[in-house]
């Protein structure tokens, strides 16, 4: 273990206590949060968020981009634009961030949890498909849970870590089930399936920018999608509902103040000026890191599924077995190198614990193995 503390010391170049992931703002992000305070617009309305939407949907290809406060509030709104109601439910993975689940709970529906891949630790197509073909029928174009005789509306699948899952069979799958596909794209900005970015291939798909993304403007989020209609709807919403009007306040619905200040976007479009720089370093230091593990024969370290490019954005390792996965996250953030295990299972969460779910074999190996390491750009 202390082998592992010394090259990851090496790598940083410091004794210091190492984070799992930091910022790095080596670009404009002085100057143009400069401009934005010299503009006084640094709410919800400025050039830099205009800015921002325009340079995101062109890196990523699709049409819209709509920028948000976070990544859940993107979540939040897609829902509301795939028609999720109180009583209907959404499959998505248990071995997830807590916010995928929050966002499906703030529609009144219920997740339904069905497994991962061990290859790509994203939602397995094939446990999608045999979920769907055991508990459901469709019925005049919708699809029926016969186990619970509620309403599934939606699939959200997650790229874990930035490794992009089989997304273009889960597309396929959600279209012969009449099923909207919106995927929790927060950790995948750089990361590519079979030549397409991520979160190209559903109705919808959000990215975030919380801090410890790998761009970030302290928080912040995005929905992307090729659907006008649905990216004037996403807009509208995000931004209180506000009809346009010189100075009167009129308001047509309930919506929200998920709008990105132009504060935030302005640190954004410093951060896509050094995305490229940012995702070669990233898998040089990948690479250094598979080289380095190649000498363990009880520690795997996980690359980059088949047809797939990652961003590598945080870096993981499997054990051979949860008591060998403790014992190295005590001693190495003890020794001041920042690990983490993957999330709970949100199967396991109180307030998840009674969904239902498909029996998540593989989730539930992978929970009592991974550690995240440090992946900051160097």
């Amino acid at each position: 273990m202390q082998k592992i503390v010394n090259f990851i010391q090496n790598l940083y170049n410091t004794t210091d206590f190492i984070p799992l992931h930091e910022p790095r703002f080596r670009g404009n992000e002085k100057k143009y949060l400069n401009e934005c305070i010299d503009s006084t617009f640094v709410s919800s309305v400025g050039k830099f968020v205009n800015r921002f939407e325009e340079e995101f949907a062109s890196y990523v290809g699709s049409k819209y981009a709509i920028a948000t406060v976070n990544g859940t509030s993107a979540l939040h709104v897609s829902l509301l634009l795939a028609d999720v109601k109180a009583g209907d439910e959404v499959i998505t993975q248990a071995l997830t961030f807590v916010a995928t689940c929050n966002a499906i709970k703030y529609c009144q529906a219920e997740p339904v949890f069905v497994d991962v891949g061990l290859d790509t630790l994203g939602m397995s197509p094939d446990a999608l498909e045999s979920f769907l073909k055991k508990n459901c029928e469709v019925q005049n174009g919708v699809c029926l849970n016969t186990a619970t005789n509620k309403t599934i509306k939606a699939v959200v699948p997650m790229h874990t870590f930035g490794h992009p899952c089989k997304i273009d069979t889960i597309a396929e799958i959600c279209k012969a089930w009449h099923l909207t596909l919106i995927e929790d794209a927060a950790e995948s900005l750089g990361s590519f399936y079979k030549g397409r970015h991520t979160g190209t291939f559903g109705k919808s798909a959000v990215f975030s920018f919380n801090g410890n993304k790998i761009i970030t403007s302290g928080g912040g989020g995005v929905i992307i999608t090729d659907d006008e209609e649905l990216a004037k709807r996403a807009k509208h919403l995000t931004t209180t509902a506000k009809l346009p009007h010189p100075y009167e306040y009129e308001h047509n619905t309930i919506a929200y103040n998920y709008r990105l200040p132009n504060l935030n976007a302005a640190l954004l479009v410093a951060q896509m000026e050094q995305l490229e720089t940012f995702l070669q370093n990233k898998r040089f230091l990948t690479q250094e890191y598979i080289q380095f593990f190649k000498q363990f024969d009880d520690i795997d370290f996980i690359k980059e599924p088949k047809d797939a490019k990652s961003n590598y954005w945080l870096n993981a390792i499997i054990l051979k077995d949860k008591k060998q996965r403790d014992t190295y996250l005590k001693y190495l953030n003890e020794n001041g190198v920042m690990s983490r295990p993957i999330w709970r299972l949100m199967s396991e969460l109180e307030m998840f614990q009674n969904c239902q779910n498909d029996g998540l074999q593989n989730s539930k190996f992978l929970s009592e193995r991974i550690i995240n390491i440090p992946s900051s750009v160097l």
